[in-house]
């Protein structure tokens, strides 16, 4: 557990904020780059961070609170890393749900408190919440999700090796969300801008076009055991790598039921390995944050 303050705060669109938080702390907050998770904590009214557990077995600690005492807890992406500073980015999504980090998002300043759960650079195990985990010997790749994706995405992008193609697609609320990112593979990156349209209308056909021209035909599988984002959580993440390399490594999240229709087209109907895709619904349309 890391006790933060929000150092400064830079409006990088009109639907991302970016929060620089700093604290002596995050000097051993491992830099791991690519779609790294953690966990932003955030102050509750009257009570701030004083009844929030830490040390062994806080998360079971943490659920047990009242509701009044329990600090609101949501997974976001380590952006960037900067342990000789102590700070640590945060690319926060400007969501008009009225959920909680939304809320907070809205009136933060600069000197408020907050905690953040991640990897620790002193640990030598392995930390988790790494999910872009490619084969060896992955020569291209598609990557692809809605805007709670974006930071994950160029995060991956900005640790990709030369030697790698493939395709990026990121689908944005607006033209004005379209971010500037860097990376040294040979991948196609493009943006696709809502613009008032309906969620995964450009993502879905572009994936489909973008799997046509780097996946060669394969056999699909006889059956398919699909997902009920309603009722459960769609995380399909492959925890071991297909017995051989197959053409393409894939990983595509945001909106549950948009990486529902992605999975299917995948797996069931272009007969993609699922050891070799990362499917992660990072929410749900419709369901409210609570």
């Amino acid at each position: 557990m890391f006790n933060v303050r929000v150092d400064r705060l830079e409006r990088l669109s009109p639907s991302f904020l970016r929060v620089t938080f700093q604290g002596d702390d995050l000097r051993v907050f491992a830099d791991n780059g690519y779609d790294q998770r953690l966990k932003l904590i955030l102050p509750v009214p009257e009570h701030g961070l004083s009844h929030l557990p830490t040390g062994p077995g806080w998360y079971m600690r943490w659920r047990e609170l009242d509701e009044d005492k329990r600090n609101p807890m949501r997974t976001y992406t380590a952006r960037l890393v900067r342990p000789e500073a102590g700070e640590v980015d945060v690319d926060v999504v400007m969501h008009p749900d009225g959920g909680p980090v939304a809320r907070w998002a809205e009136q933060v300043r600069p000197g408020d408190v907050a905690a953040l759960f991640g990897p620790d650079a002193r640990y030598e195990g392995p930390h988790g919440g790494l999910e872009f985990r490619p084969p060896a010997g992955t020569g291209c790749v598609l990557l692809a999700g809605d805007e709670t994706a974006v930071p994950a995405i160029c995060g991956v992008l900005e640790r990709l090796p030369a030697e790698l193609a493939g395709e990026v697609l990121m689908e944005v609320p607006g033209e004005d969300d379209v971010l500037p990112v860097d990376t040294a593979a040979s991948v196609k990156v493009t943006w696709l801008a809502r613009n008032g349209g309906e969620r995964g209308a450009d993502l879905v056909p572009a994936v489909r076009a973008a799997a046509g021209r780097l996946l060669p035909p394969l056999p699909v599988p006889d059956t398919f055991d699909d997902v009920d984002v309603d009722a459960e959580e769609l995380w399909e993440v492959p925890q071991e790598e297909p017995p051989s390399y197959g053409p393409l490594y894939a990983w595509l999240a945001g909106e549950a039921s948009v990486i529902r229709t992605l999975r299917r087209h995948l797996v069931a109907e272009r007969g993609m390995d699922r050891r070799a895709v990362a499917f992660m619904g990072y929410w749900r349309e419709g369901r409210a944050e609570n």
